[in-house]
């Protein structure tokens, strides 16, 4: 019987992350919005309440029906969840005289408390909050406080029901991890048994009872996240898989024949389809974003779908979603205002009449990598950099055509081979090249030139959420924008990116 920690989501920007730190401590958890609280049965061992930007004191403010949760289940109230958790109890909670953001020293008041086990008496947390908690209902004790903060945490008596002002999930927390462990293990009593291992197994027993003799068409991108769905599917239905691999003429240089050949080099029964040429046609005098991505996205899953017409008898399609998309279709305010497409495999399910299989819609992007390691998949694949679905189309600004992927895979390939060689790559989260719909004067020999400019773009990220800007060598900076100026036909310019996700995307179109 798998155990489970609920999350409700308020509306925190760290929801996830609190997520993720439970799953660090091997203990299964999932995240739901405040108002779909699930059925709490047997398998809940616990409830953890996020944060949130509202205000409980606010008209509107998200609530829950505690009763149905209190002294039935632990429950770690966290920032807004604290709050919630004294304010619906008769405590005073009110607007801080200035907000409380950033680093702050806990003091903790009872050590023996099984919250703070094993945590320092005088420990860092981070506090991001606009309200306060200035009195405690009868009842509440009061566990640990900050210079400015008296009641950082708290338990009501007779239950074990605790509530934090600050964030335990965030790095800067440095006890944080201990704190939630001592939470999902020593109060809620979890196993621990939330492993890699057996998510291969129990995700393997559910794959074959859900999908038995039947036939899966997936398609594979050369991703982290659709070659471990690949390769957890092939354990599970052997050669009852069929995975397609599409060549849309916007990947990186030489990357169609590379993938291929490491997919069929790991026993996959490998489709490979080129169709460059017909991708290359209908993208021909188009420079709107959307409109780019919407083509790419429609001639794929006309490439797709009239290569798997001919696999005979197929009723599901393996796709591998993972949980922050899953999250994201649920979440508190409905799904995300749209920036831009995204481009995958929606739509066919329906065009194709097939069932979906997700082996994967249980995973963090981390998660992924872990189990993919697991299955000892070659660590070359594990480690790649998420890349675009639609590819080099939305890294050429403007108009797409073959002389500009040209240009574009030559300047990538060194950029990427670079990092790699600098032993740079494993610590940048997505690198690429964008060729720049500008033109700019330079010299080259006794020659004036007039050619195109890229841009470098690198960043660090958890899950491309947010983003910063990688700082790398100057000297290694240098060196790449000299390799691409001489190497390079059509570039004389080269610059870098130095903005953050927010505002900016990481991606430029």
């Amino acid at each position: 019987m798998l155990e489970r920690i609920i999350i409700l989501d308020f509306g925190s920007q760290y929801t996830q992350l609190i997520g993720r730190r439970v799953r660090e401590q091997n203990v299964y958890c999932e995240i739901h919005p405040y108002n779909k609280c699930p059925e709490l049965d047997s398998t809940v061992r616990g409830v953890i309440l996020s944060g949130s930007p509202a205000s409980v004191r606010q008209a509107g403010a998200p609530q829950v029906d505690l009763k149905s949760i209190r002294g039935r289940v632990p429950i770690l109230g966290v920032c807004y969840g604290a709050q919630y958790l004294v304010y619906s109890g008769g405590g005073d909670v009110q607007a801080s005289q200035k907000r409380e953001y950033g680093r702050a020293m806990l003091t903790i008041g009872a050590p023996g408390s099984p919250l703070f086990v094993g945590i320092s008496a005088s420990s860092q947390v981070w506090m991001s909050h606009g309200d306060t908690i200035m009195t405690l209902p009868e009842g509440y004790r009061l566990l640990a406080s900050t210079e400015s903060v008296r009641n950082a945490a708290f338990k009501i008596d007779g239950e074990e029901t605790y509530g934090i002002q600050f964030h335990p999930e965030v790095y800067h927390t440095t006890e944080g991890s201990k704190l939630l462990n001592n939470f999902v293990v020593n109060i809620c009593g979890c196993r621990q048994d939330w492993t890699p291992v057996s998510f291969i197994e129990s995700t393997i027993s559910d794959v074959r009872r859900l999908v038995g003799t039947d036939k899966v068409i997936l398609g594979l991108s050369g991703g982290v996240d659709s070659t471990v769905a690949a390769v957890l599917l092939h354990k599970a239905i052997g050669k009852n898989l069929t995975c397609i691999f599409v060549n849309n003429g916007l990947l990186r240089k030489n990357e169609y024949d590379s993938v291929l050949a490491q997919y069929k080099g790991m026993d996959l029964n490998v489709i490979g389809v080129d169709a460059t040429e017909r991708f290359m046609k209908d993208l021909a005098g188009v420079t709107d974003p959307e409109k780019k991505r919407k083509i790419i996205g429609a001639d794929f899953i006309e490439v797709f779908n009239a290569e798997a017409q001919k696999i005979k008898d197929a009723r599901w399609l393996g796709q591998g979603t993972i949980y922050p998309d899953v999250i994201e279709s649920t979440s508190v305010n409905g799904p995300s205002a749209k920036i831009k497409s995204h481009h995958n495999v929606g739509g066919l399910p329906e065009k194709m009449n097939l069932k979906l299989v997700e082996p994967l819609r249980l995973l963090f992007k981390d998660e992924v990598r872990r189990v993919g390691a697991a299955l000892e998949i070659n660590p070359e694949l594990l480690g790649r950099h998420p890349f675009p679905g639609p590819g080099l189309g939305i890294r050429i600004l403007g108009e797409v055509t073959a002389e500009k992927v040209r240009i574009l895979q030559e300047a990538d390939s060194i950029f990427i081979t670079s990092l790699k060689k600098e032993g740079l790559y494993d610590k940048v989260w997505q690198a690429g090249v964008i060729l720049l719909p500008v033109q700019s004067v330079g010299v080259m020999g006794d020659e004036r030139t007039y050619e195109n400019a890229v841009a470098l773009r690198a960043v660090t990220s958890t899950d491309g959420m947010t983003a910063d800007w990688v700082h790398l060598p100057y000297e290694f900076l240098a060196r790449v924008s000299n390799d691409i100026i001489n190497q390079v036909r059509g570039v004389n310019r080269v610059v870098y990116d130095i903005s953050s996700k927010p505002p900016a995307t990481i991606e430029w179109e």
